[in-house]
């Protein structure tokens, strides 16, 4: 658990990695669906925050006035203290940090018209992600996901959108510094972003959790790229269980990363008036992004197949090795135990045991019989 009380994947080492300063990514440390029987018997559009994190923090609403020449950015402690909006050309972008205030949720979506079911969603945060279009507003859900400020845990973190004419609301669990570059950008007065309205900036808004897959997907590949060096090297007893933990790892990216991929090819050939020709055209590289995602982390998957086979492989044949040293050590003293027990019989007339050079001869012979035995093996490559 981290320092905001969120549970996620953590990084370990082996002792094999720790020599060489290397980390691993663990598997996840909490279930993969939170709990939702506190939901039970509730009627649609029920306000209950459903979460895989202890709240720490206040809500907190953070709003951005922009248009081409003006920029304003403020924080208000109500939501009364939102409204009027200021019309177009003005895009307002407000961000809610902390889903877990069902007060705020509330408030929010009376000042902005937005339906029960949309809300319920929001404060749903295992919700596969989605695309909804209800009357004038577009309802997205995304996942993102980010690494704690050690970079040992992998956190998810639901991130909801609402587009509306001249006005966007994001969502966000917790508060974060991911969306800080389009809000630095918003600052330093950047065109095209300032003249895009609630369109675009949801596309930016997008691009950068949709790019933040890679920085989780090139951890996994590292952690996958040092799982192989160890196997190949000193061979750590606990390298299935490292194997079970990274596949579950891709299992959860997977369950979350391929329908975003749905969600903006529908936002990409969606007809509505809240997305113009351009943020389309910008959607269609955001949509490449996502293919891109999901060959890596198939590519990952498959390579992690093999690192497993090619571990099983590598078991079997070290056992295949002590076999062979086995057969060969009793191969060379079968024989030899045969001797040993044909004399070692309690008969009186046995004319070896009353020969003087007896017990010699024997030991030679024996000698003489095992190195020939050795000898034989070496030459058929037995050995």
């Amino acid at each position: 658990m981290d320092r905001d009380g969120r549970k996620g994947n953590c990084v370990s080492m082996t002792q094999g990695q720790k020599k060489r300063g290397k980390r691993r990514l663990w598997g996840l440390k909490k279930a993969i669906v939170p709990k939702r029987s506190q939901k039970i018997d509730l009627p649609p559009g029920s306000l209950v925050y459903v979460g895989s994190h202890q709240p720490t923090h206040k809500a907190v609403i953070t709003v951005i006035e922009y248009n081409g020449h003006i920029f304003d950015e403020r924080q208000v402690e109500r939501v009364e203290d939102l409204l009027p909006l200021k019309p177009e050309p003005f895009t307002t972008w407000i961000n809610i940090d902390g889903v877990h205030d069902e007060a705020i949720l509330a408030q929010v979506g009376e000042a902005f018209h937005l339906h029960p079911l949309l809300l319920e969603d929001i404060l749903n945060t295992d919700q596969r992600p989605k695309c909804e279009f209800m009357e004038n507003l577009i309802y997205i859900i995304v996942k993102m996901f980010d690494f704690d400020g050690t970079q040992q845990c992998l956190l998810p973190e639901q991130v909801s959108l609402v587009i509306g004419p001249n006005f966007l609301l994001s969502f966000e669990e917790e508060r974060g510094d991911e969306f800080d570059a389009i809000r630095e950008r918003l600052r330093t007065n950047s065109q095209r972003l300032r003249n895009g309205g609630p369109g675009y900036l949801a596309y930016s808004l997008l691009d950068t959790v949709v790019d933040r897959y890679f920085l989780s997907l090139e951890k996994i590949g590292q952690s996958l790229e040092d799982l192989e060096e160890s196997l190949m090297s000193d061979q750590p007893p606990n390298i299935l269980q490292d194997v079970h933990h990274i596949k579950r790892e891709l299992i959860f990216l997977r369950k979350y990363i391929w329908p975003v991929r749905e969600v903006i090819s529908t936002l990409q050939h969606a007809d509505t008036s809240l997305l113009t020709q351009q943020v389309q055209v910008y959607l269609r590289d955001v949509y490449e992004h996502t293919i891109q995602a999901m060959d890596t982390l198939e590519t990952y998957r498959d390579l992690l197949a093999g690192i497993q086979d090619l571990y099983l492989s590598v078991l079997s044949n070290r056992m295949n090795e002590i076999m062979k040293v086995l057969t060969v050590m009793s191969s060379v003293f079968i024989p030899l135990t045969f001797i040993v027990g044909v004399y070692g019989m309690n008969f009186e007339h046995m004319p070896e045991l009353h020969s003087h050079w007896g017990y010699p001869l024997v030991w030679v012979f024996m000698i003489l019989l095992a190195l020939w035995m050795l000898r034989y093996f070496k030459r058929k490559r037995w050995i």
